[in-house]
């Protein structure tokens, strides 16, 4: 026998292995969960995987709303094979009846004798529920593997369930001197096609993609995913026009998509238009007014209610500047091309009235990526005040 030292390192060498195997396969749940990106809303996307004895004897994730989730189907994977094996998945399975059965109970009937999970799910409905249903059925539960990857993973369903408000990613593609358009309103292309590739695969995952009516009248874009190498998954297009007088014939309206359109103005807005606008088959959506303008923060709670999670802001400065100085956004995702278009060319943002630099907009957990000959910047505002929104009540299945 060694020393009480000797004996307490191999459970601590032990644990660290653990948890080194834990991190594998939980990357390898997020890698599953990925296949569905976009599909998934307003719920999650989930992987999972079963291991016995340092094997993969189960996969599975999430597909769709509505679908089965990955525990489920992991573990019909695995069948037999899941008696005593460890479940690993990157967040906690739900407890509830939704559109699907708890899926702590088929975790309990396959008897599997150890979960473990990326993080706690936030919504009310589980949020811990899910962890003691399983301890108090014999499981030893695991909870925090790469948990700060996992959250970032599913950031946009983890903002929606606590805020109750859509998660705003801002989008801008701009000059090396922060231009958007030339002097004359032309703004394409500043960026490559390797940059406006990102840029359909970013729509393709979101449930809306939002330009003001300036940019539909400058622009005239179609708002849909163009992709070659996979189907084309389009979100909801959201216009903001506080006086309603967007053209019906835009292409917004006209371009051939499986998704609805939404118009977003003000309550003085004449009938006359509206009807103009509800005839091309788009919906209308009163808001209250903010200087004359659509409150953006009324029109979030709104999209909240429509089922929408998240939201990708594309145009043009008036509505970039609005949110921002509303501090609405939740991330900013620039993309730089190597051009200059002068000061007499449109500016990313409008004037934010900001009188010194120790009151400048900061932001962290910038990550920087070179697309060909442009540099796609993420970062997240720094310093927010907490949203005040209390989250609606959710039809989705987890």
């Amino acid at each position: 026998m060694g020393s009480a030292r000797t004996r307490g390192r191999a459970p601590q060498s032990s644990r660290r292995a653990d948890r080194q195997s834990w991190e594998r396969y939980v990357r390898m749940a997020l890698a599953l969960a990925s296949r569905a990106e976009g599909r998934t809303s307003p719920n999650p996307m989930v992987g999972a995987v079963v291991v016995r004895r340092g094997r993969v004897v189960g996969r599975g994730y999430h597909h769709r709303a509505g679908g089965p989730h990955a525990e489920v189907l992991a573990l019909e994977q695995a069948g037999s094979a899941a008696a005593g094996a460890t479940l690993i998945l990157n967040l906690e399975p739900c407890c509830h009846y939704g559109k699907t059965p708890p899926c702590t109970d088929a975790i309990i009937q396959a008897r599997v004798a150890r979960v473990v999970a990326g993080m706690r799910d936030p919504n009310p409905r589980v949020d811990g529920g899910g962890f003691e249903a399983l301890r108090a059925a014999g499981i030893e539960v695991e909870v925090g593997v790469l948990e700060e990857a996992c959250k970032r993973f599913n950031e946009e369903y983890v903002h929606f369930i606590t805020t109750g408000r859509p998660f705003v990613i801002l989008k801008l593609a701009a000059s090396l001197d922060g231009r958007i358009a030339t002097a004359k309103g032309a703004s394409k292309w500043i960026t490559g096609e390797r940059a406006r590739r990102h840029v359909h695969r970013l729509r393709s995952r979101v449930d809306a993609v939002m330009v003001g009516a300036g940019t539909v009248r400058a622009d005239d874009p179609s708002l849909t995913v163009r992709l070659d190498d996979s189907p084309a998954r389009n979100p909801a297009r959201v216009v903001v026009d506080s006086a309603l007088g967007i053209s019906p014939r835009a292409k917004v309206f006209s371009a051939r998509a499986q998704a609805r359109v939404i118009v977003a103005t003000t309550p003085r807005a004449s009938a006359k238009n509206e009807r103009r606008v509800a005839a091309t088959g788009a919906t209308v959506v009163r808001v209250r007014a903010r200087r004359g303008r659509v409150d953006l923060a009324a029109l979030l709670a709104r999209l909240a209610k429509l089922g929408i999670t998240s939201v990708l802001v594309e145009g043009g400065s008036e509505l970039a500047t609005a949110l921002w100085r509303a501090q609405l956004v939740d991330k900013l995702m620039l993309f730089l091309a190597p051009c200059i278009l002068g000061g007499d060319a449109v500016p990313a943002f409008g004037a934010l009235e900001i009188p010194t630099l120790a009151q400048a907009v900061r932001l962290e957990r910038a990550h920087v990526h070179r697309l060909d000959d442009d540099v796609l910047i993420e970062a997240f505002p720094a310093a927010r005040r907490p949203a005040r929104a209390r989250p609606p009540r959710r039809k989705g299945s987890h």
